[in-house]
């Protein structure tokens, strides 16, 4: 009889290399936090912006705070009176602006207002908010409207 040998075979298994997984995964934390956009205000107010022939845009976005004046949307589908919205919050007393935009510019000294007025909105409420910045030293305001219709 004859004698058979056989090799054993070695039982070591290949291991996945881990020594750049801490680097892979701080990369793609960077890139999640970098292009992620954390939260859009809700509008509580319809603004139907009016029409310009001249419109200039504003690249820096980070410089920019809105506040919209127009009809108050109703849970129903309604409108109700018009109304002032900074951020997520509707403004019942304007001199509350004053002191919302004065903080904003402590923050960012560049900041430009940028006006979204409903087309069909009171220009009193309009002038009263425009003071209103004013007194808060906000003097960079920017009025958004949308493109002219091209003629045919």
């Amino acid at each position: 009889m004859a004698s058979q040998h056989f090799k054993k075979k070695a039982e070591t298994k290949q291991a996945i290399p881990t020594a750049s997984l801490p680097d892979i995964i701080f990369m793609l934390l960077i890139f999640f936090m970098v292009s992620t956009v954390l939260r859009e205000t809700t509008i509580q107010v319809r603004t139907l912006l009016p029409r310009a022939e001249a419109l200039t845009k504003i690249d820096q976005k980070r410089l920019l705070s809105y506040i919209y004046i127009g009809p108050h949307k109703k849970p129903d589908g309604r409108l109700g009176e018009t109304r002032v919205q900074i951020d997520d919050a509707l403004i019942d007393d304007l001199t509350l602006i004053r002191t919302i935009m004065y903080n904003k510019l402590l923050e960012q000294p560049k900041l430009i207002v940028s006006l979204r007025i409903d087309q069909d909105a009171r220009m009193k409420l309009v002038y009263d908010v425009q003071q209103e910045l004013r007194e808060a030293g906000t003097l960079r305001i920017n009025y958004s409207a949308r493109p002219e219709a091209p003629a045919s």
